[in-house]
Formats: C-alpha cells, sequence, structure tokens
C-alpha cells in the first residue's frame, strides 16, 4: 500500500508536468564504429533548441523536440564529432555511430562528458573516470588499479599505504556502495587490499557519486561507484593484454552472431607464489599467496528493442603456508533485459546474485578443522527511464534483495569440539521503490529531485538477543518459519540545484538522505578476509545519513580548464564502535561487542583540472573533519574517527612529449591517521598494564610520496599495437608509518619502546601491453 500509493501521487506530479504543444521525439543508441559498443554519456546536443542529453548505461538517448530543422551533433572524447541535419516531422529513432578521432587524444580526463559538462548539469560530487584516460598514471606494482585512481580526487581518501580501501567524505569503508554490472561487490579488494578485484582491461565505465546521490541508488550512507564492464567487440575478434613483474592479464573478445552481439573474456593472474617455490630458501618454499580472476560478458540484441546482457565474475585470493590455509573472494552473475517500449520509455530489468565467502583451514596433527563465512544476495530489480519531454526525464523503479547471513560454521575431521560452535545463519529482505525526476525549470535553473522508500525485514528461522549495559545476555527469543523479527524502513529524499551564472559558472546545491541495512564489523584500518557483515536486528539500527552540499563550478579558456570549491556535511545516526578488546570472529553474540553513536563530517574540496594541450592533470585538495560520539567512549565526547585527516592533497601530472613517448607523475599528501597510543602503564597482581587516554587522541606522523611513470608507445606492426610502462612507486623512499606497536625495552623493563612499521620504499616496475 506505501509502494502503490507514493508512485500514484508522484507518477501524478510528473504527468502535470507535460507540456500541450506538439512535438516529437529523436532516439536511439550512440555506438563505436569499431567495437560495436554502446557508449555511456556521449552526449547528443541541438544547438537550434538550445539543449542536449547524455547517454544512458547503455548508450540509449531520448530528446523531445517541437516539429522543425535541427542540426543534431554527436560527440564523445577520443572520437569524432558527426553531426547531421534533421527536418523533423515525425518522431524518429536514429542510432549514431562515431568513427576514431584522426587525432589520438592521450588527456588523463576525469569526464567523457561535453565540455561544460560540469557546469551545466545537476550532478553534483560526481566523477567519471575512463580506464582508457589513467593508464599513464603510476601506481604500485605497475598494476592499473581503478580504486588507487579514486583516492586521487578530492574528498576521497586511500584506507592506507597501498591498499585499495577507500573513504569518502567521511565515511567508513563499509558505506560506499560498490557495483560491478549492479552487482554489489562486498570485498573490493584482493591480497589484503593490496589490489583491486576490476580488471582495467574488463572495465568499461567508472562513476563516483560522493554527494546528491540519485534516487536509484540506496543501502549505503556515503558514496556509490558504479563500474561498468566492457561489451565485447561486435565488429571482430581481438586480444589485449599485459605481462609485468608479478602478474599478467588477458582478454579476448570477438562478435556473437551476426553483428548482433559479442562475447568477452578476460582473466588475469599473479604469480609472485612461483617464485619462492623455484628458488627460495628453506620454509620460504612452502609459503604461496596469490589471487586469480575473471570477468565474462554476453550480449544479444534479440530485436531493435530487445537486448540481453549476461555478465559474470569470479576472484578467489589463495594464502597457504605451513598448517594454514585461507581461501577468500567474490562471485557475481548478473543476467539483463533491455526493452523500449516506445521511443521515450526505457526499460531495464536485472536477476542478479553475488556472493562473497572465506574459508580458513587449519592442520593440526591428524585432523584438520575449516572456518567458513559469507554473505550471499539474490536481487531482482526493475528500472524505467521515461524522457516525457525536453525538460523533464523521470526514472522510476522497484528492487527487492533476498540476504543470507553465514556468520560462522566450523567443521573438523577429527576434533568433536570443534563440531558444534556454528553461529545461526541471519535472513533479511531488503526492497525500495524510487522515483526521481532531472527538470530544466528555464535556461539558467536546472532542479533533480526524487524520493526513496526502502523497507529491511530480519526474518526466520532465527534469534534475537537482549544485554545489559556490560554486554551480558538477558533474555534470549527463537524464531521459527518464514516470520518477520525485525522491520525498518523509512523515506529518503533527495535533491538537487543548478543555478547557471552564465556560460562558465555555475552554483550548485543538494541534500540527500540514505540509509544502510547491512554493516560491516572489523577493528582494523584495512580490508582482510575475516571482516564481518551483519544485518540490522533488534539491537543494530540502520544507519542514516544526511548530508548538505555547496558548490561553485567555474571553467576557464574555453573550458580547458576546470575548477570547483564544494563545501559539505554530513551527520550519521547509529553508528557502530567497539567495546575494549571486542572479540569479532565467530562470536555468536557479537552485538555484545558494539558500542552505538553518532556522527558528522563536514569539509571543503577544491578541485583544478587542465583538460588539454601536452601537459594536463589535476589538483585536488580537501580540508576535513570527520568525528564520533559515542557515551561510552572518550567521557561522552566528539573525537576523531579513524579515517579523520585534516588535510588531503593530490598532483597529478601527464606530459605527453610526441606520440610515441608520455610520463606521468603522482605526488600525495595527507595528515597522519588518528590513532589511540596508551600514555602510561600500571601494575596489578604482578602484570603490567597500558593505559589510555582519549580515544583516537594522536596521530600517525604526515604521509607523503611521489610516483613517477613512462610509457613507450612502440610501432605498430601489421596487427599489433603494443606499449612498455615502467613506473617508480615511492621515488625518494619515504618509509611512511604503517602501525607504531609498544613493548617492554629489552634491556630496560621499566621502560616502553615503540616500533614503528612501514610497508615499501621505493619499488620500481614494468609491464608490456599488448593488443591485436
Amino acid at each position: 500500500m506505501k509502494f502503490g500509493l507514493l508512485f500514484f501521487l508522484l507518477l501524478l506530479i510528473s504527468t502535470a508536468l507535460q507540456a500541450q504543444e506538439e512535438k516529437y521525439t529523436l532516439s536511439g543508441t550512440v555506438r563505436d564504429s569499431a567495437s560495436g559498443e554502446s557508449m555511456i554519456g556521449a552526449t547528443i546536443r541541438i544547438p537550434e533548441a538550445h539543449t542536449g542529453i547524455s547517454t544512458n548505461a547503455y548508450g540509449f538517448y531520448s530528446i523531445t523536440l517541437p516539429a522543425g530543422t535541427y542540426t543534431v551533433i554527436c560527440s564523445f572524447v577520443g572520437k569524432k564529432t558527426k553531426s547531421f541535419s534533421l527536418d523533423l516531422q515525425k518522431s524518429e529513432h536514429i542510432d549514431i555511430v562515431l568513427p576514431e578521432s584522426a587525432v589520438a587524444l592521450r588527456n588523463v580526463e576525469v569526464t567523457a562528458r561535453q565540455t561544460d559538462q560540469n557546469i551545466r548539469s545537476s550532478d553534483m560530487g560526481r566523477d567519471h573516470l575512463d580506464i582508457d584516460q589513467i593508464k599513464s598514471i603510476p601506481v604500485i606494482f605497475g598494476e592499473i588499479d581503478v580504486l588507487k585512481t579514486l583516492t586521487l580526487l578530492p574528498g576521497v581518501m586511500s584506507a592506507g599505504e597501498g591498499n585499495t580501501g577507500f573513504y569518502v567524505r567521511g565515511g567508513g569503508a563499509d558505506q560506499n556502495l560498490i557495483l560491478l554490472d549492479e552487482a554489489v561487490v562486498y570485498n573490493a579488494s584482493h591480497l589484503f587490499g593490496f589490489f583491486s578485484v576490476f580488471n582495467g582491461d574488463a572495465v568499461k565505465d567508472i562513476t563516483l557519486i560522493k554527494g546528491g546521490i540519485p534516487a536509484e541508488y540506496g543501502g549505503r550512507l556515503s558514496s556509490v561507484l558504479d563500474i561498468h564492464t566492457n561489451d565485447g567487440n561486435s565488429k571482430k575478434f581481438t586480444a589485449r593484454g599485459g605481462i609485468g613483474l608479478i602478474s599478467s592479464r588477458l582478454t579476448l573478445e570477438g562478435p556473437l552472431g551476426s553483428d548482433k552481439g559479442s562475447i568477452l573474456i578476460s582473466g588475469r593472474r599473479t604469480y609472485a607464489d612461483l617464485f619462492p617455490r623455484q628458488f627460495g630458501p628453506g620454509r620460504l618454499k612452502d609459503i604461496s599467496l596469490y589471487f586469480y580472476d575473471l570477468n565474462l560478458k554476453a550480449n544479444y540484441r534479440v530485436t531493435d528493442k530487445d537486448q540481453i546482457f549476461l555478465s559474470g565474475y569470479f576472484g578467489r585470493d589463495i594464502m597457504s603456508i605451513p598448517s594454514l590455509d585461507v581461501i577468500w573472494g567474490n562471485s557475481t552473475a548478473t543476467l539483463r533485459w533491455n526493452h523500449l517500449f516506445s521511443d521515450k520509455l526505457f526499460m531495464n530489468t536485472s536477476a542478479v546474485m553475488t556472493d562473497y565467502q572465506y574459508k580458513i583451514t587449519i592442520s593440526s596433527g591428524p585432523s584438520d578443522f575449516a572456518i567458513t563465512s559469507s554473505i550471499r544476495d539474490y536481487t531482482g530489480k526493475v528500472g524505467f527511464e521515461y524522457y516525457l519531454n525536453e525538460n523533464n526525464k523521470i526514472k522510476f523503479g522497484v528492487a527487492e534483495t533476498y540476504h543470507t547471513f553465514t556468520p560462522g560454521k566450523v567443521s573438523s575431521n577429527g576434533l568433536d569440539l570443534l563440531n558444534d560452535p556454528n553461529i545461526d545463519k541471519k535472513y533479511a529482505l531488503e526492497g525500495a521503490v524510487y522515483i526521481s525526476n532531472e527538470q530544466t525549470l528555464t535556461e539558467r535553473i536546472i532542479v533533480n529531485y526524487g524520493l526513496r522508500y526502502s523497507i529491511f525485514d530480519q526474518i526466520a528461522p532465527g534469534k534475537t538477543f537482549h544485554y545489559d549495559s556490560t554486554g551480558a545476555i538477558t533474555d534470549t527469543t527463537t524464531y521459527r518459519g518464514h516470520r518477520r523479527i525485525q522491520e525498518y524502513g523509512g523515506l529518503e529524499p533527495r535533491a538537487a540545484i543548478t543555478f547557471l551564472l552564465g556560460k562558465t559558472s555555475s552554483v550548485k546545491a543538494s541534500y540527500t538522505r540514505t540509509m544502510q541495512y547491512v554493516q560491516l564489523l572489523s577493528n582494523t584500518t584495512s580490508s582482510t578476509p575475516v571482516d564481518l557483515w551483519v544485518p540490522c536486528s533488534n539491537v543494530i539500527k540502520p544507519q542514516i545519513g544526511d548530508q548538505y552540499g555547496l558548490g561553485y563550478f567555474r571553467n576557464f579558456h574555453s573550458n580547458d580548464y576546470e575548477t570547483s570549491v564544494e563545501v559539505y556535511y554530513k551527520s550519521m545516526q547509529n553508528q557502530i564502535d567497539y567495546r575494549p578488546g571486542a572479540d569479532l570472529v565467530l562470536n555468536p553474540v557479537v552485538e555484545s561487542q558494539l558500542y552505538f553513536g553518532r556522527g558528522r563530517a563536514y569539509g571543503t574540496e577544491f578541485f583544478i583540472k587542465k583538460k588539454t594541450g601536452k601537459l594536463n592533470g589535476w589538483i585536488g585538495y580537501t580540508l576535513s573533519r570527520t568525528e564520533r560520539q559515542f557515551n561510552e567512549i572518550n567521557g561522552g565526547n566528539w573525537y576523531a574517527s579513524r579515517q579523520d585527516r585534516t588535510h588531503d592533497v593530490s598532483v597529478v601530472a601527464i606530459y605527453d612529449l610526441n606520440k610515441r613517448l608520455s610520463f606521468g607523475a603522482v605526488w600525495v599528501y595527507a595528515t597522519g591517521n588518528a590513532v589511540t597510543f596508551p600514555v602510561a602503564k600500571y601494575e596489578y597482581s604482578g602484570h603490567l598494564f597500558s593505559y589510555y587516554t582519549s580515544r583516537n587522541g594522536y596521530r600517525m606522523p604526515d604521509y607523503h610520496r611521489l610516483d613517477l611513470s613512462l610509457t613507450w608507445h612502440c610501432k605498430k606492426r601489421k596487427h599489433l599495437e603494443s606499449e612498455w610502462n615502467v613506473s617508480v612507486y615511492n621515488v625518494y623512499n619515504r618509509h611512511n608509518t604503517y602501525s607504531i606497536d609498544f613493548q617492554q625495552d629489552p634491556n630496560n623493563p621499566d621502560n616502553t619502546q615503540a616500533i614503528r612499521t612501514w610497508l615499501f620504499g621505493i619499488i620500481p616496475s614494468i609491464t608490456y601491453n599488448f593488443k591485436f
């Protein structure tokens, strides 16, 4: 009833906006001439009508105009601009094919949109990355990494040295919604966070939304990272890949049917584990640590109005040392159906499965026992885009997810004691319905407003526990069948407005409310395989975030330079922190280890980007604070959260010396992480204990480093294109502090020593990339 009433009211509002004048619609799909792939974010402009539109995630566009003669201009970065005249006297469906640009563009841009899109759009806090435009950016081990590149943007901070985890505007790592072809990725890292699960050769489009989140997204407080993989080449068979010092990758793609579809297979593997086995001394030969992953995608155009996509990801990390084996990874599968009901109404229907799991096997003499944990989701959703007229683009849809949480399962072939401590599975349903409208009110004012209603049910079978202030259980209730155990839900309004000050500048404001029903329990700063995802319950309430943003955007020199200043304030309810000495692994009453409070984050982001010329790149600077408040911690006073960093600076520069040789440089600086250090020690019953004062009241040393890269494009030979990339991570060998531990001084037990650990000094790498 709630869902139906919401749709009815909002559709009435949308229908009232429809213009009465007789108009016609131009629609179609924009594709790449070389591969036949649909092009996300291609721009269609109609100069005579002073309007334009961008293609959606499937390359579709639709624009409604009064009858008349128009010039249609279609453009995309790296492609030739295509224009044609159109006498629009009836609705037309025209597919546009963009050829390769005669001049190779190697600019490292954060967007593939029209040149002044950052000024004119209602988007705020949104960044686009094109994978082909970030290959010149140096990264650790020479492996192209989407997530590490994101941390070079203002408002996005790395979780640590070499780590793919990231924080957005003061939120935790679990408050980022990460989607791969619409499937949620719960752990986006390989090798404890040093690589991401996203293979650069398989990625097509990357969108990060850190403010003004549209109504079609939900379930996380801080950001949305929406990644789409390549469809595959529908024109011819191609292969590309790379060979590096510690990993290699290979991608194959080609037509499926007679130019109606395509298929893509992309895989990679690290092989650092092979060297110790062959050449390592002693016990080093018994140690193994590596990962592999595989991306698959196929699509087929059944009719002019129907297209089917099937995509999947499978990845695993394997760590093996004597008596211990750990395997963890993600699996996803997405089946999508696109249907065009008319030249104005586009539908995308998806069925999605996502699974994250880990397994730890421990050998103990004649007996082995294993610990497994997982989270698995099944999702169905339907989304519509209705291009009402040239001034209104409406989106609406519904989604439902069935969650299965397996906190811990222990099995043994010899130790009967370990056969019992399995933790009960938990089940939940999470649903949402949404509607939004992007509306041009006047030539100067553009608004995007929407409403999302989400609901979360923890369902039986299961148990609920009640605790006292010390965390002891006071009551237990067991539920059977399929009844509802606990229900949460609420409205999540979204709104953004753009006011154009002129052709080169604008002011934008936004408000977003989001709700999060699953939480990550982890008392480490970096991603680990045993991080535990838990649903809301009678004890754990949904996190609620309210974010306000205001920004000024200005372009210079014919849009060659983009600048912006954005300020934000975010309040967060029902945040989680941990009791001292919290036990999170294989704990059936893990809720007893938690404290609940509130958070706030606020800051200013400065951004300047040079888009053209031999020298291009950007500078980002963030000045921010992130704080938490819990009655049980720090005397109830506000304290800095572990992701609080006052200053964060990124400088990215790419210099194209000529068509064959280019250089890249990255310099980053950040305030040290907030940490808790002991200030004294005391003796009790013959044992020494450390005494701590304020939570996160101290700082690690400031972090900074310089990375350099050189890319040499080899001369093309027949059908082979290749390049060499040489990069140096941490050029001036800065020993950035990773952790500080405290221990007794072996020479004087009455004194305490601080032991500083750093991970990486200077690291050179070389990679050979090829395509044929």
